[in-house]
């Protein structure tokens, strides 16, 4: 097949949604399919590359951040896009076009549909979904909303990425959605053996935004003062200050690190020195730093949101916390740092139940979707 991927952050730039691109088209590549992404550059980024058998075709649109786009970046990427993507499918004749993100991505696959027959497939993230992530982007939806529905009813396969993005969908939209969760290399990252680290390690990933609640994560870990333990907290993004001086005001400066916006690989390089993933986020879709969390065998403690219910085996692996629940993160936190024994059962539960977000196995499900459709055709 000849695939041509549309999403408006791929890696290194944005955050986990671009990671699970990455890692489908990758395993794409692997079996044989010629695949190509258009999405978004930035300054510092060749306009065109291969990477491992991926060729990446960059596009203008006046995006300056790497954790963050505003609407306006979105929208000069549908633009741009426009002219790009249909001239990549006159030239390169891809047989199906496979996006991520209803909004923006999914108003250009639509509009390349609709000009060149080519069929595509819409993959969910859960912030592409009215309700999803209401405090980032309730306002966009006001706006924007009318106009979404023909783009998840032209798709000729919808695939949610939790069983929560996929509830909250079809309140909105009347199509048919499967779930195909967000997936990692398991084989790779898998830790020949587990021991717990002393002190043990706690880690946080994602971008410093209300979002994924990171002042939460130095509230809590400052009632926790009394054990011995270290965290990194790894990102950027706007609330970064605030979490600095909230960690300078609680005292915290030499046990909590921030490295800043670091490369998906230092990323892994991190986890495989951690021992807990804390997430107390306020949304969620099924985080890829969840999935690799399993794969490297740290145990999970998040808020009882989103995909996280699909990640956590309340008190096996992980806890599930209400996320406004500050004293029972605390409780959740203090039993498995100050115990050992019971955190490396937690480990090795999260490793056990990894198997069943392989890379492999979430391949083959798009590759048979793919092909489905086209034989649909």
């Amino acid at each position: 097949m000849r695939i041509l991927t549309l999403i408006y952050e791929f890696p290194p730039v944005g955050g986990g949604g671009g990671r699970a691109a990455y890692d489908i088209c990758k395993g794409l590549v692997a079996r044989g399919h010629q695949v190509t992404v258009l999405t978004a550059h930035m300054q510092g980024l060749p306009f065109e590359e291969y990477v491992d058998g991926i060729r990446l075709v960059r596009i203008s649109s006046m995006r300056r951040k790497m954790f963050g786009a505003s609407f306006a970046t979105m929208f000069a990427y549908d633009l741009a896009g426009l002219w790009a993507g249909f001239r990549l499918i006159r030239l390169d004749r891809p047989d199906i076009i496979h996006t991520h993100f209803a909004v923006p991505s999914g108003a250009l696959a639509w509009m390349l549909s609709i000009l060149t027959g080519v069929p595509y497939i819409l993959t969910a993230h859960l912030g592409d979904v009215p309700g999803g992530v209401p405090e980032k982007t309730g306002k966009w939806f006001r706006w924007v909303g009318p106009f979404i529905y023909p783009i998840w009813k032209r798709a000729k396969k919808v695939i949610a990425v939790s069983e929560h993005t996929r509830q909250l969908a079809t309140q909105q939209y009347a199509v048919e959605i499967d779930v195909i969760p967000n997936g990692a290399d398991v084989k790779q990252l898998a830790p020949s053996k587990i021991k717990v680290n002393t002190p043990p390690r706690l880690i946080f990933a994602g971008r410093f935004m209300p979002q994924k609640n990171p002042l939460a994560i130095v509230q809590i870990l400052s009632q926790l003062k009394d054990l011995n333990w270290r965290c990194s907290m790894l990102g950027d993004g706007p609330m970064l200050a605030d979490v600095k001086s909230e960690i300078e005001k609680a005292g915290l400066s030499d046990r909590i690190d921030l490295p800043g916006w670091v490369t998906p690989e230092v990323v892994l390089e991190q986890f495989s020195k951690s021992d807990i993933l804390f997430m107390p986020s306020l949304s969620e879709g099924l985080p890829v730093v969840g999935v690799q969390a399993l794969a490297t065998g740290l145990a999970i403690v998040a808020s009882k949101i989103g995909g996280f219910l699909d990640l956590v085996d309340n008190e096996k692996n992980g806890y599930l916390i209400d996320v406004r629940d500050i004293p029972a993160f605390s409780r959740a936190l203090r039993g498995l740092i100050s115990n050992p024994e019971s955190l490396l059962r937690f480990r090795e539960a999260s490793l056990k139940k990894a198997d069943g977000f392989d890379i492999e196995k979430i391949v083959d499900q798009y590759q048979a979707i793919l092909q489905g459709v086209l034989n649909e055709n």
